[in-house]
């Protein structure tokens, strides 16, 4: 009680003085950043997580091929949970009457009240022609249809549509379906109607072919209880889907998104670093004298420590409370900003980013504020007569070592991700060493040059070359926090680039299946004379997994879920002589486009991995009754975001010849041609054409939402940074304060010491910037491909901007540490100094 009464007595001293003001503000500032940074992408994700889940209707759906009962829907009636059901199965659909009446077999949804617990419905119906939410579901005696299968059917709102033995009035075409992107794989045309009316259709019938969705929506917390409870409980023909089992272009969206809030974070964490370390180190050369009286009056070591690691907790304390209010204030304002640009509701913060921002800021200060502070206890007392000596630390080695460590484990906790934490902790490294490096070279150089030159060129080339150790110091500081914001920039800039142009506009919105053999030259030509471009079909055989290696498979040798599923299902075996840009091989040879002499796989690299396959293994299929053995020859990574048709399993050339196959292209058809579904399947009414208009808007409204959010993000760490490295640069500015004061007393005018000042700014921040950038796009790379799966290139260009910025920032923030100096009268500061 004793020493923490002193350390409170210390530092209200210090803060009266403005001892350690430089230091409680670079951590207030970092737990800001930390905490600010936090708030904002806990409750970003969260809103994402949100509208992801409209893309299923509800937080969570279980499918069935049998009435739902028992243990699932004792689950679903958990206190904190709505749910709803829907009934789905295939019959045909009649528009019209007579002879002119269309009929084609479609997909009946018969939706429940309350459906979609999340999202909605976009129809455009008699009342409104315009684009809009419907409310509700369909009114009794009435149904919707997707407007690609009222192109199919050439129906038109007011129509009579039969099914079963009933009739409905058509009042609406869908749009979009709150669930299509979860599987757009289903063939049109598909109605909704109200499951009251589905009694009056006749088809609910011993025998029918009936699908069951329950969907479930509420409580974070309670949804999860009620995922543990119902996995379980499922039986066999019952699916359990979540937004995780989307689309992989949704999953992706939102995967890189959350990665990235996590790098945002991690850079907080950095500067966070950066800024404590350097005002740490100029508050304890501050105590140095009042340390070494202490010394002469007899204070013990442990006394020491006790006071002033004492003092830094308090001071953490405070400065953490503080940097949590602010933060927290901040994100009320950039959360409804973000509401009202994204169109969606934004959950209030949790508890866990403060917490986060408490825990950071404390193991921050202590990793790195507390080794200069211990190295107090090391101050001979002799100082008090000679103040060139300073304190030294035998165990320098080992304190930089545990700060390292804390360092790594702050960005392996905040990133959520060995991969992103080991790459910035090895990139964090490499730059320091590199920036120490090339400071120690340019000392040595600026010792050589600075005979050569005069006036205040001279003198600011000097600052750097007599303070050796404050340089390099100063270098390797400002080098890791620009790199940190440049990696930040470069990362987003990749990232955003990759959306758009993964989401362009003439990405193929029509998918044509179940085309024939002797089809497929007819098809090509109408296509071509649709000026749809140069259409390609691949073969779709249909097969399913039987042996891996001569041992037969069974569903139950894999794990519950979708390898289960996979290993379990049938599913298409197509051909390629070459792959196209988007499909990439990741390990072993494709077969190019000769013919080998045996049957060989090439397999996409997730799947293959789900499986436990590996190049060199044996695997073979049944088609149709027949073995299809061969060998996986190579793995390939498949963007899915192409919205190109892509395959799990590729054949090699000439191995499916005689199975019997289907064809499949997908083309882009655009908004003047309405008529193109119609048409097509009036020339061919065997094809299916699948529309996915709908879901290119659901990803790109994903992707969209995902950008924004990542910007704000990243505006706001850049921001938080800036002020970070701000501190951080002004807490080494003691001795130009005090060299400019007696240069003051000299004679010097203002000019010579702006210019002195400048030139060593720029010097430093030169060298500085440019490391900085070749780093950060080095490691930037690394982790866009390793982490975010995004092509890379170096970018020159880039990475000069970079540092030309970086020397800039260094210049701008100097200058503005440093005013204090032509502002204050000389014997102001030495007197505040000495």
């Amino acid at each position: 009680m004793r020493s923490l009464s002193l350390a409170w007595r210390q530092l209200r001293r210090d803060l009266a003085a403005g001892e350690i003001r430089i230091l409680l503000a670079a951590l207030v500032l970092a737990v800001v950043a930390v905490t600010a940074v936090g708030f904002v992408t806990d409750r970003a994700e969260r809103a994402l997580a949100i509208e992801a889940n409209r893309l299923l209707g509800g937080d969570a759906v279980v499918r069935s091929d049998t009435a739902l009962k028992g243990e699932l829907l004792q689950a679903a009636q958990a206190p904190g949970l709505k749910r709803t059901q829907t009934t789905e199965l295939d019959t045909m659909i009649r528009v019209g009457k007579g002879e002119d009446a269309s009929l084609r077999l479609g997909d009946l949804r018969g939706l429940g009240e309350g459906f979609p617990l999340r999202g909605a419905f976009r129809v455009v119906d008699a009342q409104q022609p315009q684009e809009h939410d419907a409310r509700g579901i369909p009114a009794r005696g009435t149904l919707w249809m997707t407007q690609a299968g009222a192109d199919t059917l050439d129906a038109r709102l007011g129509d009579t549509v039969s099914i079963g033995d009933a009739d409905f009035r058509l009042a609406a075409l869908v749009v979009q379906e709150p669930d299509a992107a979860m599987d757009y794989f289903n063939v049109a045309p598909r109605v909704f109607l109200n499951e009251a009316d589905l009694p009056a259709t006749g088809l609910i019938q011993f025998g029918s072919r009936i699908r069951y969705r329950l969907v479930i929506a509420g409580e974070a917390g309670a949804v999860e209880r009620f995922v543990e409870r119902a996995r379980p409980a499922l039986g066999r023909g019952q699916r359990l889907e979540t937004v995780q089992d989307a689309r992989p272009e949704i999953r992706s969206a939102l995967d890189r998104a959350g990665r990235f809030l996590g790098l945002a974070a991690l850079v907080s964490v950095v500067l966070a670093a950066v800024a404590v370390a350097m005002a740490a180190r100029r508050h304890s050369e501050r105590h140095l004298s009042g340390v070494a009286v202490m010394r002469c009056l007899g204070a013990q070591q442990r006394t020491l420590v006790a006071v002033y690691v004492g003092e830094l907790m308090l001071l953490g304390l405070l400065a953490c409370t503080l940097g949590v209010a602010i933060a927290f204030g901040l994100q009320w304002g950039i959360g409804s900003w973000l509401a009202r640009t994204l169109g969606v509701s934004i959950p209030a913060a949790s508890l866990v980013p403060a917490v986060q921002g408490y825990a950071t800021g404390l193991v921050v200060l202590l990793a790195f504020g507390a080794p200069p502070v211990l190295a107090l206890r090391r101050v001979p007392a002799l100082r008090v007569l000679r103040r060139d000596l300073d304190a030294t630390e035998p165990s320098a080695w080992l304190v930089a070592i545990a700060a390292l460590a804390g360092l790594g484990a702050l960005l392996w906790w905040k990133a959520g991700s060995a991969a992103l934490g080991g790459a910035m902790l090895i990139g964090i490294v490499g730059t320091l060493a590199v920036l120490a490096l090339l400071s120690w070279l340019m000392i040595l150089a600026v010792r050589r040059l600075r005979a050569r030159l005069r006036g205040s060129l001279r003198y600011g080339l000097a600052n750097v070359s007599r303070r050796a150790s404050t340089s390099i110091a100063q270098i390797s500081a400002l080098g890791l926090g620009l790199m940190a914001l440049l990696l930040l920039t470069f990362v987003r800039t990749d990232l955003l680039d990759r959306w758009q142009l993964a989401l362009q506009a003439d990405a193929p919105n029509r998918f044509i299946i179940n085309v024939q053999d002797d089809q497929t030259q007819p098809v090509h030509d109408f296509l071509r004379a649709q000026d749809l471009g140069e259409p390609v079909l691949f073969p779709m055989v249909r097969a399913r997994l039987t042996q891996v290696n001569g041992k037969a498979v069974r569903a139950e040798d894999y794990e519950e879920g979708q390898t289960r599923r996979r290993a379990d299902r049938e599913f298409n075996l197509s051909t390629m002589d070459a792959l196209r840009d988007d499909n990439q091989v990741t390990a072993g040879r494709f077969w190019g486009s000769g013919k080998p002499a045996a049957t060989e796989f090439s397999v996409e690299e997730g799947f293959a991995k789900d499986l436990g396959w590996k190049i060199g293994d044996t695997v073979t299929f049944d088609v149709a009754g027949q073995p299809l053995p061969g060998r996986v020859t190579s793995l390939r990574k498949v963007d899915w975001e192409s919205f190109r048709p892509n395959f799990f399993v590729l054949v090699s050339p000439g191995a499916l010849q005689g199975y019997s196959a289907s064809w499949i292209t997908a083309v882009s058809v655009p908004p003047s041609k309405p008529r193109f579904t119609a048409q097509l399947v009036q020339a061919f009414p065997n094809l299916s054409v699948i529309d996915v208009d709908a879901v290119l808007k659901q990803v790109r409204s994903t992707a969209d939402q995902v950008s924004t959010v990542v910007q704000v993000v990243f505006w706001f760490s850049l921001a938080a940074g800036l002020l970070v490295l701000m501190a951080a640069v002004s807490a080494s500015q003691d001795e130009r304060l005090l060299e400019g004061g007696v240069m003051r007393v000299l004679g010097g005018s203002r000019r010579q010491l702006r210019m002195a000042q400048a030139s060593e700014f720029a010097a430093i921040g030169l060298l500085s910037g440019l490391v900085a950038a070749v780093a950060a796009s080095v490691l930037s790379g690394v982790i866009a491909t390793r982490v975010f799966d995004l092509p890379w290139t170096f970018n020159w260009k880039l990475a000069l901007v970079g540092g030309g910025l970086g020397m800039l920032a260094a210049l701008v923030a100097g200058m503005a540490a440093t005013r204090r100096v032509l502002d204050a009268p000389p014997s102001v500061t030495l007197r505040e100094l000495q």
